[in-house]
């Protein structure tokens, strides 16, 4: 049987994570036509379509979400064996990260320099995708939840601030935020592992989720985001991750409107090894970093 290149599977992993041709090749550093090659190299060789076209993106079909399982397990395994080879060669100290794409994207990668540079000996590499054999291998995993991870020790990262944030667009044509009661003229953006997130948001304002509302689920924060600024709807996002977006304006917070979200990222470690040397100093300096990105957001609020 011929089987899909690795190149293949990794565009498909991405397509599914990221819903656009466009975000997907600037994830994978390749141009959107290679990107589109690849998959249809792939779809010609299984005889199926994998993505389907809809408004918000690309949505995989019952044969793309086989494929992206399946494609993630394989990529998986090879970063596994990476990972073990790695450790054969290595004399330098290494450090071993899974960081959640959007985590990445909008913080971490922006804040790491300062840990290289205070430790410019430590070989800090990247997992993309932590399969269960990986997992005994990496060093540090940062999660989304509510901090239970058996076998983990999980130390609070960042994301609890949740925003109310909308395009300035989406505002205008709505006629605008003044209590509670008109967010019912929006659609609601969900995100769809915290499918919870505007219960919690009402009821952190003492109100019960209003019957009827229009609800538009998507995979990711980052399509969550996007459909934000392109006007839509009102989404719920992690502050720290739209800092930018609140800066220039393009996503605007009602009446500051938000609420502390019960899940949010964990910084985490295997629950048996201890935390010492190298890693030690890499979980001191990110959750220093983590806790001074919130208390300089919370400056920001304050002053606005």
């Amino acid at each position: 049987m011929h089987l899909p290149t690795t190149t293949a599977l990794r565009v498909i992993a991405a397509l599914s994570q990221h819903g656009t041709v466009s975000a997907a090749a600037v994830a994978l550093n390749m141009t959107q036509s290679a990107v589109s090659k690849q998959l249809k190299a792939v779809e010609t060789l299984v005889g199926l379509t994998l993505f389907e076209r809809a408004r918000h993106g690309l949505v995989p079909t019952e044969a793309g979400i086989i494929y992206t399982e399946q494609a993630r397990v394989a990529i998986g395994a090879m970063e596994t064996a990476a990972i073990r080879t790695a450790r054969l060669r290595h004399t330098r100290p290494v450090l071993r990260l899974h960081v959640l794409p959007i985590l990445g994207d909008r913080w971490f990668m922006q804040k790491l320099i300062g840990f290289t540079d205070l430790h410019p000996d430590v070989d800090v590499q990247f997992v993309t995708y932590a399969s269960r054999e990986s997992h005994p291998e990496i060093d540090v995993v940062f999660r989304f939840g509510k901090g239970d991870f058996p076998g983990w020790t999980a130390d609070y990262f960042l994301g609890r601030d949740v925003a109310l944030v909308g395009s300035p667009m989406t505002l205008e044509r709505g006629g605008g935020i003044a209590g509670l009661d008109d967010i019912g003229r929006y659609r609601l953006l969900v995100h769809s592992q915290t499918p919870l997130g505007w219960e919690q948001f009402f009821a952190a304002h003492g109100r019960e989720l209003p019957a009827g509302l229009e609800q538009f689920p998507l995979s990711y924060y980052a399509l969550v985001i996007r459909g934000a600024i392109g006007g839509q709807g009102l989404a719920l996002v992690p502050r720290v991750l739209i800092a930018r977006e609140l800066q220039s304006g393009e996503l605007v917070n009602p009446l500051g409107l938000g609420f502390d979200s019960r899940n949010c990222y964990w910084l985490t470690t295997p629950s048996t090894r201890p935390r010492e040397g190298v890693l030690k100093s890499f979980c001191d300096w990110a959750l220093a970093e983590a806790a001074r990105s919130e208390r300089e957001t919370a400056a920001e609020i304050g002053d606005a």
